[in-house]
């Protein structure tokens, strides 16, 4: 099967955004772009992010990107969104680990700290990882999930 992955970038990301998916797509990635479609001087990164968040929560995307000028934005945005951990990795260790250890399944890059060559590495590790199923994992993943559903619980009866 296929890796879906879903990418949007704001004005600061486009640019690598635009490097990114036909190299993804070169390596046999079924990427879908959710925008920006071109570049957008004063366009925002929520709206790119949530797109993004949204796909890879609802499973329409195995793995998201979201790329801003920092990565920090995007990444506040989408792990709003219920199912989503989200992390911004510049550096490989992080990338991977964050998937390994943590099932991180939105990778979060700023345009402004990496290049096109480390981003493709940065990228590359993190779509090829896999969560290590050992229970230490697992059981530190679940908190995660308890507390985010008690959240949403709390949420409702606000």
């Amino acid at each position: 099967m296929t890796l879906r992955v879903a990418i949007g970038a704001d004005h600061g990301g486009f640019p690598l955004k635009a490097e990114l998916t036909p190299w993804l797509r070169e390596c046999g990635y079924e990427v879908m772009d959710l925008g920006a479609e071109t570049l957008i001087p004063t366009d925002d990164y929520p709206d790119y992010a949530l797109a993004v968040a949204e796909a890879v929560a609802s499973g329409r995307a195995q793995r998201g990107i979201i790329i801003c000028g920092s990565g920090i934005g995007a990444c506040i945005v989408a792990n709003k969104i219920p199912g989503v951990r989200a992390c911004p990795c510049h550096d490989t260790y992080s990338a991977h680990q964050g998937v390994e250890h943590d099932d991180m399944n939105v990778l979060c890059l700023g345009a402004r700290v990496v290049g096109g060559a480390l981003a493709r590495e940065v990228v590359e590790v993190f779509l090829k990882a896999e969560f290590l199923d050992e229970e230490r994992f697992r059981r530190r993943l679940q908190k995660i999930l308890n507390i985010e559903s008690q959240n949403m619980i709390k949420r409702k009866d606000i």
